[in-house]
Parts: structure tokens; sequence; C-alpha cells
């Protein structure tokens, strides 16, 4: 397969789904939907809702049952840049290339866009569940992993584990535990979701778990080589601000060789999880393998 016909496919799919599930309005509300939007469509690379939309498929399940829970990762996964380009978390002023939410709006408007996105998200996979009864089941199972990856067990709690190792010695250990939460949480949940609305065995869906617990790790660390590495074109932010905050990061503990050696030996681990499912899993595999390479 190409990998970048998969991707450039799977994202325009994503793509008009999303504007779909939130048009434009006129009313009150008109503004902070205007900025939900801004936000949730203004790029990205779709990458934890085609995680959920091939997972489903690596267990021989339809697509588009999934489809619904996919585009609401990526509305969880918007909010969290919003609120962490805040001036209160990361200050940043960039986002893939434009002026980040609150500074094309205000603080504010920003806040509550974010605030939107999130319980948007939770609306759109309680009615795809209303809507498929039969498997009403999978979709419940689907949402109580997405909260959790995305509360204080997970995504949150990651965000604030980051924001107090700031200017602080920390050990492997803390690293790797920040990362899985703050980035892996919401990242394996896309996978597991998948698997789940796919219609998965539980030994599949553990398999694909495990995956995307390292795909997590993977991702995060190639972020964070990016970080001191990449480019701020490329990028569409401002790079080698890790270093400028004392960021617990992989390059920090380990150098830029450890880190990238780090990488390679979990995506050896990413491949064995994916053994049991064939040629069907091909997406995901590329998928480990591209983030060794990529650019943004």
């Amino acid at each position: 397969m190409d990998l970048k016909d998969y991707l450039s496919q799977r994202k325009i799919l994503v793509d008009q789904k999303l504007s779909e599930l939130l048009p434009a309005v006129n009313g009150p509300h008109t503004r902070v939907v205007e900025a939900m939007r801004y936000s949730l469509l203004g790029g990205g690379k779709r990458l934890r809702p085609i995680l959920c939309l091939a997972a489903a498929e690596a267990v021989a399940g339809e697509s588009a049952a999934a489809l619904p829970v996919a585009c609401a990762l990526e509305m969880i996964h918007t909010y969290s840049l919003i609120h962490d380009d805040l001036p209160a978390m990361d200050d940043d002023d960039l986002r893939r290339g434009r002026p980040t939410c609150h500074k094309q709006f205000d603080e504010a408007t920003a806040i509550l866009a974010g605030d939107g996105l999130l319980t948007a998200a939770f609306a759109v996979m309680a009615e795809a569940a209303l809507r498929n009864l039969a498997n009403v089941v999978a979709y419940m199972e689907a949402v109580q992993t997405i909260a959790g990856a995305s509360g204080h067990q997970g995504m949150v709690g990651g965000q604030m584990a980051d924001l107090l190792a700031e200017g602080r010695p920390s050990s492997l250990e803390q690293v790797e535990a920040i990362h899985r939460m703050k980035t892996g949480a919401l990242l394996t949940a896309a996978v597991r979701a998948g698997a789940v609305l796919g219609g998965g065995s539980p030994a599949q869906v553990e398999a694909l778990t495990r995956y995307g617990e390292k795909f997590g790790l993977i991702f995060q660390i190639t972020d964070d080589l990016l970080d001191v590495e990449g480019e701020s074109a490329e990028m569409g932010k401002p790079t080698g601000m890790d270093a400028v905050r004392q960021k617990a990061t992989y390059p920090a503990v380990l150098g830029v060789a450890g880190a990238r050696e780090q990488a390679r030996q979990l995506v050896e681990g990413a491949l064995l999880d994916l053994q049991p499912f064939g040629a069907a899993a091909e997406p995901l595999r590329q998928l480990a393998r591209y983030l060794l390479v990529r650019r943004q």
C-alpha cells in the first residue's frame, strides 16, 4: 500500500465528517463555534482518527462504524491543543502555521472553544451509539476508554505532570510516565476504540492496545526530537522551545542518539504486536515506521 495515498484519503474523509458534525451557525453562539471550527478545521494530520479507522480495519471491521468516534477523538485532541497554547500553559503564538486560537480570537473565547469541542465530542459519540443500538455496548466501551484517556488519569493528568516537571531534573521513568499520559493515552485509546468498534476479539483488542501504547511513546519521542532538530517552517510552530522551558523530554534524558534508538526499539516491538493481523494491519505497520522519519 501507499501510505501517502492512504493518509490523504482518510484525511479527506475525516475532514468532511468533521465539517458536517460542526457546521457554521448564526446566533449568540456564532463566535464560539467560529473559534471551534477555526481550530478544528485548520489542518493537522488527523492521526488519531486515522489510527481509529485503521484499527477497525485491522480486525476486519467496517471503518464507517468507527468514523464518528474517530472524529470525536480529533475534537478532543484539538481542544487539548487550544488549551495547551494558552498563556497559562505553553503560551504559543503559532499552531500549524497560523495564529493560535487565543491569538486569532481572545483568551476567553479560546477557553470556551476548547470546552465546546470537548463536550461536542461526547455528544457525537453518544449520538453514534443511539443510532447503532445493536452495537451499543461497543460504543459505550469506546466512550469509556476515550474518557479515561482524556481526563486526570490520562491527558489532563499528563499535562499537569509535564508542567510540574519543568525546570527540574527528570529520570527516564518520569519522562516515560508523563509521555504515556499526556500524549500516549489518547493515541492508545484511538487504536483500542477502533478495534472494539470493528468487532475485534478480546485477544485482538489487547494486541492492538499494546501496539497503541508503543505508538504513543514513539510519537512523543519523535516529537521531542523534532523540537531539537526540526525546522520551524515545516513544523508550523517555533522549535527549540522544550529546552527553553526545560521540559522533561527523551532527548534531555537520553540525548538525541539515545532517544532515536529508544524510538527504533519501540517500533520493532509495535510491529511484533501486529504480527497476528496479516495484511489488514499494513496501514498500522507503515504508520509506526513513518514516525521514525516524519518531519512535522
